[in-house]
């Protein structure tokens, strides 16, 4: 398991690293002080876990916890913290624990267990949601079956799903593009910008935008940005 560390103060990540080095379950641990920092290793190496401190110099550890739910993988989080006047606050964003200073070293097990448990369930469900060739899609009063492989790209505007099938349909959702996305195949759908994710066999060309960013063309037309920070990912995806 890959743990992140994000505490503003070095004595705090240092003990805290070494407590958590000691459980078996750990294969790396990553660092970072500050909210901005945890955004760059959480995107990078994708931790399954991360203990965070809430009070945090360059912003709150409840807004960055609300963040990694934004995403298609967001870690589990458990709080790691001396103020204990915030621990119902901690369950709103989903926090699977809540851990006071000082540090035991059963406590962090603890923590650690409860998390690999977790992650366990999470992706035997994750796995058989991705296996399903369809998806049900609540669209106004109606709950339509939609056949995976038809999906062309979904897009995320004005707080709705809007999903473009092979047969020019456009389904119109009220469901999350995070919540969607945990149903698709990674290998077979990409997300290649805040708010849109592509099938890789609807791609037909990619090509250099302004500004470092790119643009995908799909079978049917369809213009697609993908943004600097999906670059990367998106041309390894398509075969580079």
């Amino acid at each position: 398991m890959k743990i992140l560390i994000v505490d503003d103060e070095p004595l705090a990540r240092e003990e805290l690293k070494y407590l958590v080095e000691n459980n078996d379950q750990v294969a790396a641990v990553l660092e970072a002080d500050g909210v901005e920092e945890a955004k760059k290793v959480v995107k990078a190496y994708q931790p399954e876990m991360v203990f965070l401190d809430i009070q945090l110099t360059d912003g709150s550890g409840m807004a960055l916890a609300a963040w990694f739910e934004s995403l298609p993988h967001s870690p589990h989080v458990v709080f790691a913290t001396a103020y204990d006047q915030y621990a119902l606050a901690a369950f709103d964003v989903n926090a699977v624990d809540y851990v006071l200073k000082p540090f035991r070293q059963s406590r962090i097990d603890e923590a650690i267990d409860r998390v690999a448990k977790l992650g366990q369930t999470k992706e035997d469900s994750s796995s058989h949601k991705q296996a399903n060739p369809r998806l049900l899609i609540s669209s106004d009063e109606r709950v339509l079956v939609v056949k995976k492989r038809d999906i062309l790209f979904l897009q995320a505007q004005d707080g709705n799903v809007h999903i473009q099938t092979a047969d020019r349909q456009e389904i119109v959702s009220k469901q999350s593009l995070v919540n969607i996305a945990h149903q698709l195949d990674p290998a077979k759908f990409l997300r290649i910008h805040r708010s849109f994710i592509v099938n890789l066999d609807a791609v037909k060309e990619i090509q250099p935008s302004f500004n470092h960013t790119y643009e995908l063309t799909l079978v049917d037309g369809s213009k697609l940005p993908v943004s600097r920070s999906y670059v990367n990912a998106t041309k390894e995806a398509l075969g580079e």
